[in-house]
């Protein structure tokens, strides 16, 4: 066997090789085509309000400051006394789509999505929003087209402020929390009864910022 020969069957080799990782670790793990199914009991609420706090960790429910006190008395108080909880665990990427998707779609992040820059999932999935009778979302322009692209039917409600106002470097992040507080307070004023819905209340990033934000924009305590 010359070289040439032995250098074209070596890259034949490599590139097998090479493609084979990609059709084995980087295809999508969800599955198409399956039947509904639907769950025989009753919903436990007529209605869900999601909130999300971007960057909120679980040790800032439990660990208290300096002082002794801790950062979340009220939210605190529920995981105690009357509500249920859980920690959840991350996967890479730690980014705020995939934390997002996993939330609200119930998986983790899909590895085809590397081919899009970790920007956007490039398989239709099914979500908690998709199967509500209506959703009312605001938040980051980065994350609600997502959910409702893959969307069936016109219930999915989406409202975004500008790609231009996120500002990771500023030291003030409550500006985009306002945001999306004074427009679900907006949505609160109309007096209007909503149907069986699901509301999705992304924003904040760090415990103190939503307190202040809550406070200033409901009036809420936490």
């Amino acid at each position: 066997m010359n070289m040439v020969t032995f250098f074209i069957v070596g890259l034949i080799v490599h590139v097998v090789f090479f493609v084979s990782i990609f059709d084995i670790y980087f295809t999508s793990p969800l599955v198409h085509g399956m039947a509904p199914q639907k769950v025989p009991l009753p919903p436990p609420a007529k209605r869900l309000v999601l909130f999300v706090a971007d960057g909120l960790r679980a040790d800032t429910l439990f660990k208290p400051d300096v002082n002794g006190t801790i950062s979340a008395p009220y939210i605190r108080s529920i995981m105690e006394e009357k509500g249920s909880w859980g920690v959840s665990h991350t996967r890479v990427p730690t980014e705020s789509r995939p934390g997002h998707v996993a939330l609200i779609a119930g998986f983790y992040e899909d590895v085809s999505a590397v081919a899009k820059g970790w920007k956007e999932n490039p398989v239709e999935f099914d979500s908690v929003f998709n199967e509500s009778s209506h959703t009312w979302s605001w938040g980051s322009p980065d994350i609600l087209p997502m959910f409702s692209k893959g969307a069936s039917g016109d219930h999915v409600y989406t409202h975004t402020y500008s790609a231009e106002d996120q500002d990771f470097a500023s030291t003030d992040a409550s500006k985009l929390d306002m945001w999306v507080f004074d427009k679900v307070k907006g949505l609160m004023e109309l007096g209007t009864p909503l149907r069986p819905s699901l509301l999705w209340w992304p924003g904040g990033q760090g415990s103190r910022l939503l307190r202040e934000s809550l406070h200033r924009t409901l009036k809420i305590n936490i």
